[in-house]
Parts: C-alpha cells; structure tokens; sequence
C-alpha cells in the first residue's frame, strides 16, 4: 500500500513537472504583460520613502532633490527610484552628464540596452543622448532620448507609463527614454536522478 501511494506521488510530481515545462506560459521569458501586471509608477512623495537623503557617486555624496524624484514598484516589491541630484560639488565634466541617481533591484532595459540591479548616475545630455553610469562614473551605455512637445506638464523628473502600455517613460522636462522590466528568466527545476 505505501509502495503504491510512493508510486502515485512520483507519477504526479513528473506530471507536475512536465506540465509545467511544456505549459506557454513557463518558457524561458515571462510575457511583457505578464511583467507590467502587478506594477504601479510612484511620485516624489513616494518615493522619497525608500530614497536614501544623500547618494555617493564618484568619490562624493550629493544630496537627492526629493521633490523630483520618482519611481516604478514593479510585482514582487522590486523597486526602481530615479532623483535628480545637486551636483554643486562635482566637476563641470561630470555634472554635464550627471543629473539623476538611478536605483533599481529588478533588471531593466532602457531603450535597448540591459541594466542589472544596482544603482547608477544618469543623465540627458546634448538634448538626444541618455547616458548611464556606474557609481564609479564610468560611462556603460548611452541611448537615443526624445522630446515629447505634446507633454501637457513638463517637469524637472517624472515617471509615466508608455503610451504603448508595455513599459515607462523617465522624463527630464521633456526630454524622455523608454524603459521596462527586463524579461524574467524562468528556470525549470532538474528532475531528480532515481
């Protein structure tokens, strides 16, 4: 009797399992809407909640403007926050290009271009180029911005959802770029060896 129950139990598991496996929805990415369901932008006052006051970059810490600050709590409770940052102590050369401090604990893709978890300097430069770099100051990628002349309230940062619907836009007056959640990878479980 035991053997047999032993026996049903496994027969389900590998069920289970390869049910799981062969199912449209367990493939290697999660879906784009499958990643936004759950999601919601946050304002400045929000996010001021989980913002630390002062943020190091490049050998300095600068204090965030918490009043243009915004951010993303993507399913799951993972987070991205963007501030604007006085960067009255920093070299001309690096306050050209730094302007915000980006933080997030989910992978993102901006515009093409993959950003792990971690936190990171950005900013909008020459009026065409978003640049981000890691808290060293070393540039990682840079990315085509746009301008949205349609934007009925610029303001100095926001964030809001994409026209399209599958992702979000962080906006610097009307300077903008597009972004999401990178695709989950989903990994299957390895059926145990008998």
């Amino acid at each position: 009797m035991l053997r047999k129950f032993l026996c049903s139990i496994s027969l389900l598991a590998i069920a289970i399992y390869f049910g799981h496996a062969a199912s449209p929805t367990s493939g290697r990415y999660q879906s784009d809407s499958a990643a936004m369901a759950g999601t919601k932008t946050l304002t400045a006052t929000e996010a001021t909640k989980f913002l630390p006051a002062t943020v190091f970059f490049r050998g300095q810490s600068a204090p965030i403007q918490a009043r243009n600050s915004g951010g993303v709590q993507f399913a799951k409770d993972a987070l991205l926050l963007v501030a604007l940052v006085d960067t009255a102590g920093y070299s001309s050369s690096v306050q050209e290009k730094y302007q915000a401090y980006l933080i997030t604990e989910a992978s993102i893709d901006i515009e093409g271009h993959s950003l792990k978890p971690g936190a990171y300097g950005c900013g909008f430069v020459g009026g065409n180029t978003f640049v981000v770099m890691d808290i060293g100051g070393h540039d990682l990628f840079s990315a085509p911005a746009a301008k949205d002349a349609a934007l009925r309230r610029p303001t100095p940062l926001q964030i809001l959802p994409a026209p399209s619907g599958t992702g979000y836009r962080l906006y610097v007056g009307r300077d903008y770029v597009d972004f999401a959640q990178a695709p989950v990878e989903w990994s299957n479980p390895t059926p145990p060896h008998p």
